[in-house]
């Protein structure tokens, strides 16, 4: 039913399920939107008689040199627009008199100048005199309360889309006029590394993360919340709704209910518009847009920010986020019965129930913490509708099944709080799990830690928290029956993939082990490892999981071994422990990935070497000649296939980026090999995309080609040893993007790239 759509616009008939509510929340949305024009318009003027988008600030602070003194403004990029045809950057104009900077708009052809950001870290130069402020001075400048903002620039929608200007005094001045009527008060968790102010900067309390003009904006719309429960409720007894006074938390179904349903949405949708108005959100100069805040688990520290304008009905405005409320629910049947219930995992009790559950990563993320920043948005819209749920200022975290060191005496400490509620957690959970039904446990958790295997001798990775989750399952008393990564990014362009470390969750699919279930011997383990796991990386690779996500799905089918027994036993009679059993299965994966391509061509077998040794830097030409004798061939042999460049005694590999763009022709090369087919493709890949690496791919040598994915896996791992993270990625992006580049049944097209 919806009842706010007949004061305008009529019912309609064809609504399903909960459309007509997903209505009367865009209707309230819209409803409030035009209340908060008529109290905040003002702070939200136009420019130059085109609706403002963002305006685009820099964090500033006084320049150390005492001869200077000139306002700094920490900027990491002057790009506004890297779009085609439409580029436009900032170009800072210091004026040493006045002792500030002024920015100006460029557009067309050119290239933006380089911004004063140094390094890593808060370390910037000053545009006027040059002196470079250390990173322990701004920390200072912004704790101490002496960190300022300038305008840089404002963006507009036009007739032809974003248009970009130079700031005005009048601009800035509207926006530091604003004074909200109320703020979140509540004091940060300075101790946590998850937030901005754990990390010595001047953000105290919620309200720091904020300006004063979106602080106003936010307010203005918590407050049209409580307007909008009464204005929706009064609107439901018109509708003809029962006047019972039962609220929603008891079940009633009448216009008060109606009304706390209509404004628990509206809530929802204030809590996503903080995410936006916040003086954390970035300018993306690649789209034209803003990025909230939360685009992972934390809250980093960003130095130039954009603010949005709530009112403007575009992406980041408040009516956006109406839009995407409605879209989560809209579509969901009214007539299905669900409960939901929030009790601790380690005492909650069912009679019998299915588990899908994604667990506490070790200490990754501080949910509690985090959470705080929606919370206080929320708490004062919805305290009188779940009084129980809102009965505390802050989200309660003394309890949170996480091993964060500053809640505990020690990191021991925290470690052994961790796992213990996992344990009790899982132990719980196995006393009223069927075993007729599989339960399934979410895990996306890439925190490794250096390792030694248990006789001493070879350093591997592996992964506390993985480690702790998976001990406290196993002792529960679960086996791992089932694994699969399941892919939680929707894109696989090559810019989605570049800007994602973990592209995959993985999927344990468990069931209780018997009561019966033998114990084995390391060795007997060992056998079973070396036995099954090279299929069932055969069959990963069939599906072009990604390489940066083999290490974490290969740990599935290893636990599934190693738990389908009451206990693995060591030599001596003691328990091998799961970080062994993991240490184990990493060395097992290192066995699989190099015996896959241990029958290349030799050039590539010596490159494989080689590259493990130096990457593609320089290495003395008599240690080459050494290794390519030992793979039966020459560094002449191979520097004739083109893979190495060889003078003045020195070896050196050929990157991929060093090829003449779409110049290879397979059908030329008289002396074709893996290693060369595997960074073309690379190149082509990120010279031409997905349509371009296909065309060649279609061209190699059969057998060339049936193994440039085993290489590109083998590679990968060597680089995510050595740290080598741009290599890494090429490797990564180039497996991901499998399934495009070799697609069944794939014909080459005539206007292929290399047919041109």
């Amino acid at each position: 039913m919806a009842v706010g759509t007949s004061l305008g616009s009529p019912v309609d008939s064809t609504w399903r399920g909960a459309a007509g509510l997903a209505a009367d929340v865009r209707y309230y949305g819209e409803w409030m939107r035009e209340r908060a024009f008529e109290r905040i318009g003002h702070l939200y003027p136009k420019h130059k008689g085109e609706t403002v988008i963002a305006w685009l600030w820099a964090r500033t602070v006084t320049c150390p040199n005492p001869a200077c003194r000139s306002t700094m403004p920490l900027m990491t990029t002057f790009e506004l627009s890297k779009k085609k045809g439409k580029r436009a950057w900032l170009v800072p104009h210091p004026n040493p008199h006045e002792r500030t900077v002024h920015f100006q708009v460029q557009r067309g052809e050119g290239k933006a100048p380089k911004p004063p950001k140094v390094g890593r870290g808060a370390k910037f130069n000053c545009l006027v005199c040059g002196e470079t402020a250390p990173d322990q001075y701004i920390k200072d400048e912004s704790t101490d309360g002496r960190m300022g903002a300038q305008l840089t620039a404002i963006v507009t929608e036009g007739k032809g889309g974003r248009n970009y200007h130079s700031a005005t005094p009048e601009q800035a001045r509207i926006a530091e006029s604003a004074v909200p009527a109320w703020k979140p008060q509540q004091e940060m968790n300075r101790d946590t590394t998850d937030l901005v102010s754990g990390r010595g900067y001047g953000f105290y309390y919620w309200s720091d993360l904020f300006t004063p003009r979106q602080l106003t904006a936010l307010t203005t719309f918590s407050d049209l919340v409580h307007e909008a429960r009464e204005q929706a409720t009064q609107d439901a007894l018109d509708a003809g709704l029962a006047d019972d006074d039962v609220p929603l938390r008891e079940g009633g179904r009448g216009a008060r209910a109606y009304g706390e349903a209509v404004s628990v949405y509206l809530a929802f949708a204030v809590d996503r518009a903080a995410d936006f108005l916040t003086n954390l959100a970035r300018w993306l100069s690649s789209n034209e847009q803003i990025k909230n805040l939360f685009s992972r688990q934390a809250i980093p520290m960003l130095w130039d920010y954009a603010e949005t304008n709530p009112l403007s009905g575009l992406s980041g405005s408040w009516m956006s986020q109406i839009k995407w409320v409605c879209r989560a629910f809209q579509s969901l049947a009214c007539a299905s019965i669900g409960n939901a219930t929030q009790q601790d995992a380690q005492i909650l009790k069912y009679s019998e129930i299915m588990l899908s559950t994604d667990p506490p990563y070790y200490d990754n993320i501080g949910y509690a913490d985090l959470s705080d920043f929606f919370y206080v948005w929320l708490r004062p819209n919805l305290r009188k509708v779940y009084p129980q749920a809102f009965g505390t200022l802050l989200v309660p975290k003394t309890t949170e099944l996480i091993a964060s060191t500053f809640r505990h005496e020690s990191k021991e400490a925290a470690k052994g709080f961790f796992e213990s509620g996992m344990l009790h957690a899982f132990s719980n959970i196995r006393t009223f799990v069927p075993a007729d039904f599989p339960s399934t446990v979410y895990y996306a958790f890439k925190q490794q830690d250096a390792g030694f295997m248990s006789d001493g001798n070879s350093a591997k990775v592996v992964s506390t928290g993985w480690e702790t989750m998976l001990n406290s399952m196993i002792k529960a008393g679960f086996n791992i029956v089932g694994t699969w990564p399941v892919r939680t990014e929707s894109s696989i362009r090559i810019n989605a993939l570049r800007a994602n470390a973990l592209a995959s969750s993985i999927v344990l699919v468990c069931r209780p082990r018997p009561d019966d279930a033998p114990a084995t011997s390391r060795r007997r383990f060992l056998d079973a490892l070396r036995a099954e796991l090279p299929g069932d990386i055969a069959e990963m690779k069939t599906g072009s999981i990604a390489p940066v996500d083999m290490a974490q799905a290969t740990i599935g089918p290893g636990m599934a071994i190693y738990s389908r027994y009451s206990a693995v036993l060591e030599a001596d009679g003691t328990p091998l422990t799961v970080r062994t059993a993991l240490g184990l299965i990493n060395a097992a994966l290192d066995e699989v990935l190099e015996g896959a391509v241990a029958y290349l061509d030799p050039e590539t077998r010596f490159a494989i070497d080689w590259f493990t040794q130096y990457g593609f830097e320089k290495g003395d030409f008599g240690g080459a000649n050494t290794m390519a004798q030992g793979k039966n061939t020459s560094v002449d042999s191979v520097a004739l296939a083109g893979l190495v460049e060889a003078e003045g005694g020195k070896v050196r590999l050929i990157n991929w980026r060093e090829y003449d763009p779409g110049a290879y022709d397979p059908g030329q090369d008289k002396r074709p090999t893996v290693w060369e087919g595997t960074h073309h493709l690379i190149e082509r890949l990120n010279t031409y995309g997905e349509t371009g690496a296909a065309a060649l791919y279609n061209r190699l040598p059969g057998d060339i080609a049936e193994s440039v994915r085993d290489l590109a896996y083998r590679l990968y791992h060597i680089c995510d040893r050595k740290g080598w993270a741009e290599d890494a990625l090429d490797y990564n992006v180039l497996v991901s993007s499998w399934s495009v580049v070799v697609p069944k049944n794939w014909t080459p097209s005539k206007e292929s790239i290399l047919d041109e």
